[in-house]
């Protein structure tokens, strides 16, 4: 979370020169991410964006919307606009109580947003969420918007199925995408008679360079996610070793498991690419560790590097 704007301008101007899909951030208390992606548009950094995830009782859906459809229009691009409870802790900060139920919130969540970045009305009283209106019509041609959440496992994955356009990963294992959640994702949409929707991966990696702890890298960018109860059942679940209660230990299997991606730039591309050619569709890659622990000019090195090494494959 930068407290100066220019690093997010660096890695904008990178997507721009490289050929990348997207800018993704994720949730921030410094900047709100969708106000810096307006602020990226109006310095002329015109690129296509997406939030993995915007926390959702920050917002209220019609407002999320409307957030994602300025967006579209700032930028001139596609969004996507991910979202995601958070944690049931910060759940309870923010509504005074857990939701009972996550998977029924987010799945009054997404269809609201859904229908209202597609021009329809909404008349939904939910558990978690009550909406009687719509936002006014936009032009046909303005940017697609596609709305996303994050998921880990089965259950959530299938209600992404059933009303959203893009599955967000994040610390997955590749196996545990395409035999778990790829499957759940499409028995939810077809449950619904729709498209299924897209797969994107968040792809933690650090090159390979002397001196480097990759240990210390994981547990610097995710501390937080080790030691979450849900996250470490997730990857358990998919036979890595965490347990919310030793972080540091669940940053060494991500690592030895190779959730975390080390190697040299080309290991890493290959690495890319076996996501590319299974069921994912989008890969996010993350140099969150070595910007964190050696800045940004040391982060965008390591992107640099690896989308040469995938060269013309995919751009």
């Amino acid at each position: 979370m930068p407290l100066q704007p220019q690093p997010f301008a660096d890695f904008a101007e990178l997507v721009r020169d490289t050929g990348l899909a997207r800018l993704w951030t994720g949730q921030s208390l410094s900047y709100e991410p969708h106000q810096l992606f307006s602020y990226l548009a109006g310095r002329g950094l015109h690129i296509p964006v997406g939030t993995a995830i915007s926390v959702m009782p920050l917002r209220h859906p019609l407002e999320a919307a409307m957030a994602a459809r300025s967006l579209a229009l700032f930028s001139g691009r596609s969004v996507v606009a991910g979202f995601g409870y958070g944690s049931a802790d910060m759940v309870a900060l923010l509504r005074g109580t857990r939701y009972a139920s996550p998977l029924t919130a987010t799945r009054e969540y997404l269809s609201m947003v859904r229908a209202l970045v597609n021009g329809e009305r909404v008349r939904q009283a939910g558990e978690y969420h009550y909406l009687e209106g719509m936002l006014p019509p936009m032009p046909s041609e303005y940017p697609r918007i596609e709305v996303g959440a994050g998921v880990l496992r089965a259950g959530m994955a299938r209600v992404v199925g059933e009303t959203a356009d893009v599955a967000i990963t994040w610390l997955t294992p590749l196996p545990h995408v395409q035999d778990v959640l790829a499957p759940a994702i499409k028995a939810g949409a077809h449950s619904r008679g729709r498209a299924v929707p897209r797969i994107v991966s968040i792809v933690h990696f650090a090159v390979d360079r002397p001196g480097r702890r990759p240990y210390d890298l994981v547990l610097t960018a995710n501390r937080g996610h080790l030691s979450m109860p849900h996250y470490t059942a997730m990857l358990r679940g998919a036979g890595v070793d965490a347990d919310p209660s030793d972080p540091a230990a669940g940053a060494a299997a991500l690592v030895d498991s190779g959730v975390f991606v080390v190697g040299t730039a080309r290991e890493i591309a290959s690495r890319v690419t076996e996501y590319l050619r299974s069921e994912v569709d989008e890969v996010v890659l993350s140099p969150a560790g070595v910007m964190m622990r050696e800045g940004v000019k040391a982060a965008l090195t390591d992107v640099h590097e690896v989308v040469a090494e995938l060269g013309d494959a995919f751009f």
